[in-house]
């Protein structure tokens, strides 16, 4: 057919590419869409629809747009946020603390129970038969506990291994920070 072209792709311009990538970035939640993360699909049609700056962009267009700005369609990560009102002015107070008391700040942190377990991984194998590692519920070797202490003004970390957790153990690498 002598009339047909598929034509040229379409420009956007510098700025609504920047604002396609913003709203790529952000939560969708922040700006009111009730899901966790955008689809190409879903991003495309809110694109459509933005009050005040409406853009239409095909979705390979909008795949290849991210694409060639290095936005990759990554799985979301969880973490609690602190309820507590005061938060803001504890996380000052130690800052502060960091700042002007270098030499008098360490971290503690204890951690447990640490058993050894086979964690999946990756290899060749033949179709449909992937190598398979038992796994264990039994820890016929015990579990240990994790104290950890960190010096920041002599920028040390150091830490013990204990089989159980109790305050004797606490109070043991908490006075290992006293003795440093």
């Amino acid at each position: 057919d002598p009339k047909w072209a598929g034509g040229r792709p379409r420009l956007l311009s510098p700025d609504d590419e920047d604002f396609v990538i913003q709203t790529a970035t952000a939560r969708p939640t922040k700006l009111g869409q009730p899901f966790t993360r955008w689809s190409i699909r879903k991003l495309a049609a809110y694109l459509r629809r933005v009050h005040g700056r409406v853009i239409r962009i095909g979705r390979e267009a909008l795949r290849c747009l991210l694409a060639r700005r290095g936005i990759t369609f990554q799985r979301t990560k969880t973490w609690k946020e602190s309820t507590d009102p005061d938060r803001d002015a504890k996380l000052d107070r130690i800052e502060y603390v960091i700042e002007y008391f270098p030499d008098r700040t360490f971290a503690f942190d204890e951690f447990g129970p640490l058993g050894i377990r086979p964690a999946g991984g990756s290899c060749w194998a033949e179709r449909g038969r992937p190598d398979r590692l038992p796994a264990t519920y039994h820890r016929t070797h015990g579990v240990t506990y994790f104290h950890g202490c960190y010096s920041i003004g002599d920028d040390t970390l150091w830490g013990v291994n204990r089989r159980r957790k109790g305050a004797a153990n606490t109070l043991a690498a908490l006075k290992s920070i006293r003795a440093a």
